[in-house]
């Protein structure tokens, strides 16, 4: 018997959480969670059906440049997404570089603006 029911967060260290939410808010249309605890550094948490994501704004001891060039081969963070099509356009609209997934499913990699990996895939919405 699992003793693990499901994911409650991801957290994401960002160097700036207002730039980061250009990105997961305004790019990915993330809503922000008005229910943030109060905390000791800054940083934003993102609703995402019953989970979320929270963004951490604290030094990262990971650099941000020599990471691979396919967020597949690095530590990522994989979301859902109902249009690939729509979301292609606004990373394209964005400037922001992707690479498509290897495995030939509809779905694709890209770095935010702290390098994390996000892997996002074209599925059904849950309900």
């Amino acid at each position: 018997m699992a003793l693990v029911s499901g994911m409650h967060h991801v957290s994401l260290l960002v160097a700036d959480t207002e730039r980061a939410l250009g990105f997961y808010r305004d790019l990915l249309g993330l809503p922000v969670s008005p229910e943030r605890p109060d905390m000791a550094f800054a940083g934003a948490w993102l609703d995402l059906g019953p989970q979320q994501i929270h963004l951490l704004e604290l030094p990262s001891p990971d650099p941000a440049s020599g990471r691979p060039a396919h967020g597949g081969r690095d530590r990522h963070v994989a979301l859902r997404i109902t249009d690939m099509d729509a979301l292609v356009a606004r990373l394209d609209a964005a400037g922001i570089p992707y690479t498509l997934s290897r495995s030939g499913r509809r779905a694709l990699f890209c770095r935010d603006p702290d390098a994390n990996a996000v892997e996002l895939i074209e599925e059904p919405a849950w309900p």
